[in-house]
């Protein structure tokens, strides 16, 4: 299957999953998607993430984090897409609901959160928002 947007899938699959009160999803692996959720793990936003090879073809499997029966992900959403990126500098990344969720950004230093872009003084491509 041909998907045109990866990063939005991955984030579908996970909206998904937590919808249905999963505690693992699976999703094709690539660089960026392992980036993103490093940066996942990093922040508390998923328990964690293991590479697996099902049908000769690398997958990530993906641990999601409840607590007290809620999702810790409660909004997950896709800012640039294939049609329309959209890039920020480091004066003007947004805060996320007052700087109680994190963007993902894609910089030339790598992919990384909002808090850590401010820190190395670089902006990028908006890849997501989480809360």
């Amino acid at each position: 299957m041909n998907i045109s947007d990866p990063l939005g899938d991955m984030l579908t699959r996970i909206r998904n999953a937590q919808m249905r009160g999963m505690s693992t999803v699976v999703t094709p692996a690539s660089k960026l998607r392992g980036r993103v959720l490093e940066v996942l793990l990093s922040e508390g936003y998923i328990r964690g993430y293991t590479e697996i090879e099902k049908d000769g073809h690398k997958n990530l499997e993906i641990e999601l984090k409840y607590y007290e029966g809620q999702p810790v992900i409660s909004e997950i959403k896709r800012v640039s897409k294939p049609g329309r990126r959209v890039y920020s500098s480091v004066s003007d990344i947004p805060l996320v609901r007052n700087g109680l969720g994190i963007s993902i950004l894609s910089t030339s230093k790598g992919v990384m959160s909002d808090n850590v872009a401010r820190t190395e003084n670089v902006g990028g491509e908006v890849l997501c928002r989480v809360f």
